[in-house]
């Protein structure tokens, strides 16, 4: 018979042992979240989901099952040959630990596969993965990178990143860059997929002596950061990265690369022109109409972004260390040397 098995202890396990997660919900519900790292081998397609929950609601419960069994039953050789094509043991999920995982793993545990079931399903592990985040007790000291736009912070935190620091990339997470641009060219993330994601980072650096974050708003795109977290990050020490603004600008340019879909950038800046005085937001818009990107965003560091930053970053000067330095690999080395 097989295992089941509780979200904290599906986390050790996670974190000790090589096992393969497999989501058997419907495609759909698996690209819009799951448990991070795992797969999708699905009892049911989307429409066929689709057409069980029209059974249940139209005849009956029973009615819906059977549905069910006539259509997986049909699938069931295939169904088997996916999970043997996995060469660990098994740990299966569905929304809220019912009939779907229980019927995968009794399956997959006939056939002699090492299979565990996660108790509650996916939504247990969203309760268990708020709950943590709400409290946050373990959380080491926070380093946060600080600055106008266009400063590297991102750049800076990926390259500390590959040399083995402690980072949490909360854009990268978030699948936004936290300005009113930020969404092109991206994928936004939704909540839940986020805090699976922050919590799994947040839990693996726990007995790191500190951890390197981007100093973010509260919200980012699509998502918030955790209350606790974001009292914590306003609370600790603030790296403030100043460098040329033409070393802004370049990676501004560098990161977005208007040039691929300007009218995303046009439409974007109609959201925020009425905040900039109009003889400028018209200057703005011309640019940005005749492709004079490098000038647009210089308008809008020096008119809109860098202005609200500075009323927005008023931290006590026991907070503050200011790291000055004409590219990114000299300030990189500067924050090295505060950390350390």
């Amino acid at each position: 018979m097989f295992e089941e098995i509780k979200p904290e202890a599906l986390y050790q396990k996670k974190t000790t042992q090589k096992l393969t997660f497999v989501d058997v919900r419907s495609p759909k519900e698996f690209e819009e979240s799951t448990i991070p790292g795992s797969i999708n081998i699905p009892l049911f397609s989307n429409e066929e989901r689709a057409e069980i929950g029209t059974v249940y609601k139209q005849e009956s419960p029973e009615a819906a099952k059977q549905t069910g069994l006539t259509l997986f039953s049909k699938k069931l050789p295939d169904f088997i040959a996916a999970f043997q094509q996995i060469n660990t043991p098994i740990t299966v999920f569905c929304w809220r630990g019912g009939m779907r995982s229980k019927t995968a793993a009794t399956m997959v545990d006939l056939m002699g596969m090492q299979v565990s079931r996660l108790t509650g399903g996916i939504r247990a592990y969203r309760e268990w993965t708020v709950g943590l985040l709400n409290t946050l007790d373990f959380l080491p000291e926070l380093i946060v990178l600080n600055g106008h736009t266009g400063n590297g912070k991102t750049i800076i935190l990926e390259k500390l990143a590959s040399q083995g620091y402690p980072v949490i990339n909360l854009e990268q997470m978030a699948g936004h860059r936290g300005s009113i641009f930020g969404q092109i060219g991206l994928e936004p993330t939704n909540q839940r997929t986020f805090d699976f994601l922050l919590l799994e980072k947040l839990l693996a650096y726990q007995h790191e002596p500190f951890i390197l974050i981007e100093g973010e708003s509260k919200r980012i795109g699509k998502v918030s950061l955790p209350e606790k977290l974001y009292q914590k990050k306003e609370a600790s020490r603030q790296l403030f990265i100043e460098l040329p603004i033409e070393q802004r600008i370049a990676h501004i340019l560098e990161d977005y690369q208007p040039w691929n879909s300007p009218e995303k950038f046009t439409e974007a800046f109609a959201h925020l022109k009425r905040r900039i005085h109009t003889p400028i937001a018209k200057e703005i818009e011309q640019c940005l109409e005749d492709n004079a990107f490098e000038t647009a965003v210089e308008l809008l560091l020096v008119n809109y972004y860098d202005p609200r930053y500075d009323y927005a970053s008023a931290y006590p000067a026991s907070q503050q260390t200011f790291i000055k330095a004409q590219h990114v690999n000299e300030a990189m080395e500067k924050i090295k040397q505060e950390i350390q």
